[in-house]
């Protein structure tokens, strides 16, 4: 049998991705790739996989998994969420788990994740990854090209996920501290390279105002409620490239940050875009958040940068064998007599505490 995981029921939208397809963009091809490629690479590094290797992308409400394999080793990071491991799948409840961790499951086993809370995006690594084809060098889904990932679409309920290990490696169970995976309340951008299609004031309302982001919005671009934004001048123009968190304004003035699935190129005037140290963060907020724009200069956006590729680096040291974190030892030192036959310190400070209590 082939080791697999399978899909009892698929969540709101959920896909495979990994760190996206780059060097294709002169052909019309986006890069794509995971959203918050901060969590996905946190995961990535608990279950032992390299950086961007593929993993399950799950948006706002996750999906229901089985394990068809000997035993599997999962790793779960991002938004909060009921994440329930079920021994069978006749059971009606199971064992809760935390997200940031990992986990071996067995055979039969059922994994099922709720809601996600506090941010919209979670990703699921797998110890070896999954056994699937790259196009054009990436596992990633582009769900508007209907290429990449499993079959080039969302997960459906009965898809089975090939699996390249049938078993998972005898290294412990990890978890991550320390790792800010949250939110952004304020985007930082460097304005351009067309704001000076835009007024005094529009400029200001954009800097000054706070956005709500938009149901409309989806892995391409994230869309705003808010003030218009006022650009006197046309609002088409000889279509150009698109970066990373272009942030465009069409003719209602309502701004839109292109994301993963971007296009990669566009006809209209971009007002600034976003910095890449915090596209991560961006592509966490959820349905109807509000954000800010700081405007920050290139410098600062470089410098930004520069800190963010130390913590993407630094995400390995934050491993922490599961029952054993820092705070665990600190305890374990206070109950300890670490000096034979001279004094307990923990219990000399305990009969002093008592000895004042009234």
């Amino acid at each position: 049998m082939t080791p697999a995981i399978h899909v009892v029921a698929p969540g709101v939208m959920t896909t495979i991705q990994d760190l996206g397809r780059p060097g294709h963009q002169r052909i019309g091809i986006p890069v794509g790739g995971a959203l918050d490629p901060v969590s996905l690479r946190a995961a990535n590094a608990l279950v032992g996989n390299v950086p961007g290797a593929g993993a399950i992308e799950i948006l706002y409400h996750g999906p229901t998994l089985a394990i068809e394999a000997s035993d599997v080793r999962m790793a779960f990071v991002g938004a909060n969420a009921v994440i329930e491991i079920l021994p069978d799948a006749s059971a009606s409840s199971g064992e809760r788990i935390e997200s940031l961790r990992s986990i071996r499951l067995q055979r039969g086993q059922i994994v099922k994740i709720g809601s996600l809370a506090g941010s919209s995006v979670m990703y699921a690594a797998v110890e070896g990854g999954f056994d699937i084809q790259p196009v054009l060098g990436s596992v990633s889904t582009y769900l508007r090209g209907g290429f990449g990932g499993f079959k080039g679409r969302a997960l459906r309920a009965g898809d089975q996920l090939p699996l390249r290990r049938d078993s998972a490696s005898d290294q412990a169970d990890h978890m991550i501290e320390d790792l800010d995976i949250s939110p952004p309340s304020r985007v930082r951008v460097v304005l351009g390279p067309q704001n000076d299609y835009f007024s005094d004031q529009g400029l200001a309302t954009f800097l000054g105002s706070s956005y709500a982001i938009s149901l409309a919005s989806d892995r391409m671009g994230m869309k705003f409620e808010g003030p218009a934004i006022d650009h006197p001048k046309n609002y088409n123009f000889v279509s150009d490239g698109i970066a990373p968190g272009s942030i465009q304004v069409p003719g209602n003035g309502l701004p839109i940050i292109l994301l993963a699935d971007r296009q990669t190129t566009g006809g209209y005037p971009k007002i600034a875009t976003v910095i890449s140290a915090d596209m991560p963060a961006v592509g966490r907020l959820r349905f109807g958040a509000k954000i800010t724009f700081e405007s920050v200069t290139i410098e600062a956006a470089q410098a930004a940068y520069r800190e963010f590729a130390v913590m993407l680096d630094g995400i390995g040291d934050k491993l922490v064998p599961l029952g054993r974190t820092d705070q665990d030892l600190t305890l374990t030192l206070l109950h300890s007599n670490l000096v034979s036959g001279v004094v307990d310190a923990y219990e000399g400070a305990l009969h002093a505490v008592r000895s004042i209590r009234p």
